[in-house]
C-alpha cells in the first residue's frame, strides 16, 4: 500500500521520475511497518502464551485443592500432566510453581480469570481451549468429582459460556477420554458394547446421532481445524501445551471413522 500510494503521488506531482522516487519512499515505509508489526505481533503472542500457561496451571492447582485439600494422588496426577506436556527443566519449574499458587489458600479463582480474559478475552478459541485443557485435566483420572466440576462450571462461566455449551464440551470430554484409553486400542475386544461406543463417538464430536453425512463433515473438517497446531500457537496457545491438543484431534478423528464406517461413508 505504502509503494502504490508513494507512486501515485510521485507521478501527479512531478510525473514518473517523482512516481520512482514515490515508489522507493513507499517501499521503504512498507518495511518499515512491517517490521513494527512483526516485532508487535512476536511479543504479543509471547504475552498471551506466557498468560494461557499461567493461567492454566494456577487454575489447575485450584481444582486439586477443590476438596479442600491437595492428596498425594493429585499430586501424582499433576506430575503425569507435567510429564504427558514433556514439560522439563525451567518450564516444569514453572508449571509446578504455578500450581502450588493456584493450591495455596488465598488464591483467587475470579482474579485469575479476570487476567486471563484481560489479555486473551479477543481470542474466543483461546477461551475455548483453555476450559478444554482444564477438562482435559480434570478427567486424566477416569471422572471429574463433584467438587472439581463445580470449579469447572464456575470458570465456564467467567469465560461467558452459558450451560449447555459447557455440559457439550464436557461431554465431549468425557467421551473423547473413553475413545483415547478404550476404544482406540484393543478394536477386536469381543464383549465391547457397539452401540455404546457409537454414542460416545456421536458425543466425542459434540453431534447427535440424526445429523446428515454433510453436518457430520462440516462438524469433523471445524474440529480439526479449531485443534490444529499451528493455528493454536498462532493464537497464543504454548507449544508445550499443543500435545493435548493433538491428542484431542486423535481421538475426534477415531470417533469420526467410526461414526464413518458405521454409516458406509468413504
Amino acid at each position: 500500500m505504502g509503494k502504490i500510494i508513494g507512486a501515485l503521488m510521485g507521478y501527479f506531482s512531478g510525473g514518473l521520475i517523482l512516481a520512482a522516487v514515490g515508489l522507493l519512499i513507499g517501499h521503504l515505509f512498507d518495511r518499515g511497518l512491517k517490521r513494527a508489526m512483526g516485532i508487535n505481533y512476536v511479543a504479543e503472542r509471547e504475552q498471551l502464551q506466557k498468560v494461557f500457561f499461567d493461567s492454566t496451571f494456577r487454575i489447575m492447582g485450584y481444582l486439586a485443592k477443590a476438596d479442600g485439600r491437595v492428596c498425594e494422588m493429585e499430586v501424582q496426577q499433576a506430575e503425569a500432566i507435567f510429564t504427558q506436556l514433556g514439560l522439563s527443566g525451567e518450564r516444569r519449574r514453572q508449571a509446578i510453581a504455578r500450581f502450588k499458587e493456584g493450591s495455596e489458600a488465598g488464591f483467587e479463582l475470579e482474579t485469575c480469570v479476570s487476567t486471563f480474559i484481560e489479555h486473551c478475552g479477543r481470542q474466543p478459541l483461546l477461551k475455548q481451549m483453555l476450559i478444554e485443557a482444564l477438562l482435559a485435566m480434570a478427567v486424566a483420572d477416569g471422572t471429574i468429582d463433584p467438587a472439581e466440576e463445580k470449579v469447572l462450571r464456575r470458570v465456564a462461566h467467567f469465560l461467558g459460556f452459558n450451560t449447555a455449551r459447557f455440559e457439550q464440551l464436557l461431554n465431549m470430554t468425557r467421551a473423547q477420554h473413553h475413545f483415547h484409553y478404550q476404544y482406540s486400542s484393543n478394536r477386536e475386544q469381543a464383549h465391547r458394547d457397539s452401540h455404546d461406543e457409537l454414542a460416545d463417538a456421536y458425543q466425542a464430536m459434540g453431534i447427535n446421532a440424526e445429523v446428515s453425512d454433510a453436518e457430520l463433515k462440516k462438524a469433523y473438517r471445524r474440529l480439526m481445524s479449531e485443534h490444529h497446531p499451528d493455528k493454536l500457537i498462532a493464537k497464543g496457545v504454548p507449544e508445550d501445551m499443543i500435545k493435548l491438543a493433538t491428542e484431542k484431534s486423535q481421538d475426534i478423528r477415531a470417533a469420526y471413522d467410526l461414526i464413518r464406517r458405521h454409516r458406509g461413508l468413504s
